[in-house]
């Protein structure tokens, strides 16, 4: 069958089950958007920035499990991919990111609007294409969706020359490939999955840590089955939040520079330690010196260059999260030898009732802890909550209880501002049953705040909760800490009034300026059925606490003045 490279791309995306696509058009690009036009099987949603639709793209992707898609254009349209290409590679997120280049003959000229994409892209990509012939433009799309899929999941770009999207192709689209470069390892080996079990019927003080390659790889389940057969407690990354249900009894919560006290102390203190689908970033370690001193390391991942990268480990099994805990499911019910635990459990309970604060607090300004509080007690459980970054974002991973899997999306490894917001509206394009509401900073709204309109125009309501205390706030909070108080460039200054910017983009919105007032912006932006904002305004000078300093040890945080039980306690 023979058609335009133009056709073929769309024809691949349908292919692929991409329904929903995120974009900005321009010159190099405009032959796939032609062919577009009035195909029902591929909804394009226009955002108003080239960020915000890889952002987008990132949020579909995480809150469905499939692969996001993001279209530019040449030039400057692709350059603006870039910042979240590279989150999605930071945090393992499958999105395919598709630009347009210039004509082929062109290309190494300095030609209008062009961009070295390939040669970009290279460092924050799982692979990359430039199509300079179009024979090779169907194999690379069906490879480009493989690659992002396969193995440990991440971005794919793929350039796109303006003369290979007119010129005639022939469309044979395989169901399936086999890449024989790349066979990621899925299976564990039978021998380290037996030494693992051994590992952990035999230790006192067990642990696992489980990050995000939990919830890639399906294994929240799994993951539950183990931490009850073992009655161990259960520490979170960032990128793991929701792997396994928060309210549950062995469930520590985040550890790491913005954890629970409760949960870095048991990393500190275990014998046995099976991290799970994470990378044992400095957010999580601190000083590797002092981390998990006396813990045999048991170290499941997918991808075998995160293994020993950071810290070295007793028993290193490379294989897709899920089987991985399956088998050590099935071979710890074969282990006879169990020590008693019971001196450790007691100990866990001990931590998570005094790590369990009553955040219901009255005081004015409001703390931020409270809108946590009251977003704890409001928000559905199949509610979806992404959030900017910055202490707006710690405050939410600190404080809130993630229930399921893929329903909290937050910027892990880069860090990105500026990410919750198109996250959250490639969330709701997913599930668009289900409730999305971001959490924000004044300072990360701000740099994306024109995709209001993108989820007006494209009937893709989010909420966005604001917590505005007028300033860049957690390096104001750094400078406050570690550069005794000299603030430089984190004061925002003047600022938009942001109910009537909401309601210049088509949208409604509300002020909090009491605690009282909390709950019921929260219920009316959840029912609103519009982009909706609520501009709560919080006390400038309430930190993120308790915080482990850059480079410090997990186990002497700083502490918040509501932490004397739990720091008392893990002084014992």
């Amino acid at each position: 069958m023979k058609m335009s490279g133009a056709k073929a791309i769309v024809e691949a995306l349908k292919r692929e089950k991409a329904e929903t696509i995120f974009g900005y058009p321009g010159g190099v690009i405009m032959p796939f958007y032609d062919a577009l036009i009035g195909e029902e099987g591929v909804r394009h949603v226009l955002t108003r920035h080239e960020q915000g639709a890889v952002h987008a793209a990132e949020g579909y992707a995480r809150a469905s499990g499939k692969v996001g898609v993001c279209v530019s254009t040449s030039g400057p349209g692709a350059t603006n991919l870039v910042t979240g290409i590279a989150d999605a590679f930071m945090d393992s997120i499958p999105i395919v990111a598709l630009s347009g280049q210039v004509v082929t003959s062109l290309i190494g000229n300095d030609a209008f609007q062009e961009a070295d994409m390939f040669g970009i892209t290279m460092p924050i990509t799982k692979h990359n294409f430039k199509v300079v012939n179009a024979k090779d433009l169907v194999p690379s799309l069906k490879m480009a969706f493989t690659l992002a899929q396969l193995g440990r999941p991440g971005p794919v770009h793929v350039d796109l020359p303006k003369d290979i999207q007119t010129a005639e192709v022939e469309f044979d689209y395989p169901d399936k490939i086999v890449i024989p470069t790349y066979q990621p390892k899925i299976e564990p080996h039978p021998i380290q999955v037996k030494r693992a079990a051994e590992l952990l019927g035999d230790a006192e003080r067990p642990v696992i840590m489980a990050g995000g390659g939990v919830i890639s790889s399906n294994a929240s389940r799994e993951l539950t089955k183990l931490a009850e057969m073992l009655m161990s407690p259960v520490v979170l990354t960032l990128m793991g939040k929701g792997a396994m249900d928060e309210r549950h009894p062995l469930c520590l919560g985040m550890a790491g520079m913005h954890g629970r006290m409760s949960a870095n102390y048991v990393l500190n203190n275990c014998d046995a330690m099976l991290a799970v689908g994470c990378r044992f970033d400095d957010r999580i370690t601190g000083d590797l010196k002092h981390f998990a001193p006396e813990a045999k390391i048991i170290h499941i991942d997918i991808d075998s260059a995160e293994i020993g990268k950071n810290v070295g480990v007793e028993l290193p099994i490379v294989a897709d999260a899920r089987k991985a805990l399956t088998a050590i499911i099935d071979a710890l019910a074969k282990v006879k030898k169990r020590k008693d635990s019971s001196e450790w459990q007691k100990r866990m309970k001990e931590l998570m009732e005094a790590c369990e604060c009553d955040y219901g607090c009255n005081s004015t300004p409001i703390h931020p802890a409270r809108v946590i509080w009251e977003l704890n007690k409001l928000m559905p459980k199949n509610g979806i909550i992404t959030t900017e970054v910055g202490q707006n974002q710690m405050w939410a991973m600190h404080f809130f209880k993630a229930h399921t899997p893929r329903h909290y999306i937050s910027s892990g490894g880069l860090g990105t501002m500026g990410f919750g917001l198109p996250a959250a509206i490639g969330a709701k394009a997913a599930c668009p049953d289900k409730p999305v509401l971001n959490v924000a900073g004044d300072g990360s709204l701000l740099m994306v705040c024109q995709e209001f309109t993108t989820s007006v125009e494209h009937d893709l309501p989010v909420t966005a909760l604001v917590m505005n205390n007028n300033w860049l706030g957690m390096v104001k909070q750094w400078q406050k800490l570690f550069m005794k108080g000299r603030y430089s460039g984190t004061k925002l200054g003047k600022m938009p009034d942001f109910v009537k910017l909401i309601d210049a983009f088509g949208g409604k919105g509300e002020r909090v300026e009491r605690p009282s007032e909390i709950a019921e912006a929260i219920k009316h932006g959840l029912k609103s059925g519009v982009a909706y904002l609520i501009d709560v305004l919080i006390d400038p000078e309430a930190d993120v606490l308790p915080m482990v300093p850059p480079g410090g040890r997990v186990d002497q945080m700083i502490p918040s003045d509501r932490c004397g039980k739990i720091s008392r306690l893990v002084k014992r």
